[in-house]
């Protein structure tokens, strides 16, 4: 139920009016500025903040002044004042001369899509890892943005937009937050190292990585939880997971899979923070499989869907093998056909029905578990035939005088990365 404006004020909580801008660049993007209106309206309410109206604006370009012109920001500070608003959630990121102009001008907090979403970032960190991720991400914004953030900054209590590094010095100490920025990166390199020699101890022992990607909200926390019993946070909210989760994955033929969620993207995702982050989404890159998890009900899915493409390309992992994950089949009010774009490579699911589940496994492992090979290894090196376990399934053992004949079910990535030594006693048959 919708609060009233005396229950919000109580309750502490901002009201905000939503601003959008529609230029010739966005036109011709083909983006659907109304769709990205009620995701900004979404991460808003993510954020705590009630949303209580949204302007449009249409022009070629965006005004340097006061980036929707100056005509229309006094429309804007009239709305706000009939409706009581404290807040402009703008759609776009803004410059700082921008942002001190319209604070000028509407006497409201000024908050941008990008700021809006270091803001969720800040208050869903968890981890160290998180933390310092989210305040690099929130410092490299801020830094040029300085001359434009004086009233913002100076509104203690802050709620939205001021969630995170020290406010009172932000606006006269730039000297402060390049030395911090310097600080967080060579802590965040301690970190990533500490990361990386985690993967290399799992790959050493032939563990197979699987990464769950996909836009905010697809539903991966809970696909999680479901084929791993994992006791993870899994909400309907945008960004209700920050921190990576890595969980093992027992596969229909008993070979166990590592399995990790990671943070969901968004269309205009901010660059600061893909950087920010690139350690931990480097999971998706380091994995042997991507499931691109995609919110089948959703009317953008196939926006949504390319703007995960765009940025696992971005990250490096544009060429992974993948199976899309079409979740929540569930929620759809017809089961149309279009659901089932990407083939053989996908897969329509539930994450609540336990069948959809099973199938689910038995596809990871069609994926992973490639090619029958058969080795004849000498009976005296068991390190081999243990080797043959990890890297495959072990269909079947025959003994042959002095070797052992296995028969394995292999990915060839796994052989490539952990099991080149089996490789010499491979036997191939001749017809």
């Amino acid at each position: 139920m919708r609060q009233s404006a005396y229950e919000t004020e109580a309750a502490g909580l901002e009201r905000a009016l939503l601003v959008s801008l529609v230029t010739d660049e966005v036109k011709r993007s083909g983006a659907d500025p109304e769709h990205s209106l009620e995701e900004l309206a979404s991460l808003a309410e993510t954020a705590g903040v009630e949303v209580i109206g949204s302007v449009m604006q249409n022009l070629d370009s965006p005004d340097n002044k006061y980036y929707v012109g100056k005509g229309k920001a006094q429309e804007i500070r009239d709305i706000a004042l009939r409706d009581g608003a404290t807040t402009a959630i703008f759609d776009q990121e803004l410059t700082g001369t921008q942002v001190r102009n319209l604070e000028e001008t509407l006497d409201l907090k000024i908050i941008d899509r990008t700021q809006l979403i270091l803001d969720i970032f800040a208050g869903r960190a968890k981890t160290r890892e998180g933390i310092l991720q989210v305040e690099l991400a929130q410092l490299t914004y801020l830094l040029p943005r300085l001359s434009g953030q004086g009233k913002n900054l100076s509104r203690l209590g802050g709620g939205i937009g001021t969630r995170g590094p020290g406010e009172t010095k932000l606006e006269t100490d730039r000297r402060h937050i390049r030395r911090r920025i310097t600080e967080l990166k060579r802590q965040l390199e301690a970190v990533t190292a500490h990361r990386n020699l985690h993967r290399e101890r799992r790959r050493k022992v032939g563990a197979v990585q699987v990464a769950l990607v996909g836009y905010t909200n697809a539903g991966k926390s809970s696909l999680l939880r479901q084929l791993t019993d994992a006791d993870v946070l899994a909400e309907n909210k945008l960004f209700a997971t920050l921190d990576p989760t890595s969980r093992s994955l027992e596969l229909p033929s008993g070979k166990t899979v590592v399995l990790t969620d990671t943070v969901g993207f968004i269309q205009n995702l901010p660059h600061d923070l893909v950087a920010a982050f690139r350690a931990t989404l480097e999971e998706a890159a380091q994995a042997d499989l991507l499931l691109h998890v995609v919110d089948s009900s959703s009317p953008m899915r196939e926006r949504q869907m390319a703007v995960v493409e765009d940025v696992l390309r971005e990250l490096g992992a544009g060429g992974k093998p993948t199976l899309t994950v079409f979740n929540k089949i569930d929620l759809l009010v017809e089961q149309s056909e279009r659901v089932l774009i990407g083939g053989a490579d996908a897969i329509r699911v539930s994450a609540f029905d336990s069948e959809d589940m099973a199938r689910l496994r038995a596809s990871i492992e069609d994926r992973i578990l490639g090619e029958m090979a058969t080795f004849r290894i000498p009976a005296s090196r068991g390190d081999l035939a243990s080797l043959a376990y990890r890297v495959g399934e072990v269909t079947g053992q025959e003994t042959d005088e002095e070797h052992l004949l296995l028969s394995v079910r292999l990915n060839p990535a796994d052989m490539e990365r952990s099991g080149r030594e089996l490789e010499e006693y491979r036997v191939f048959y001749t017809q």
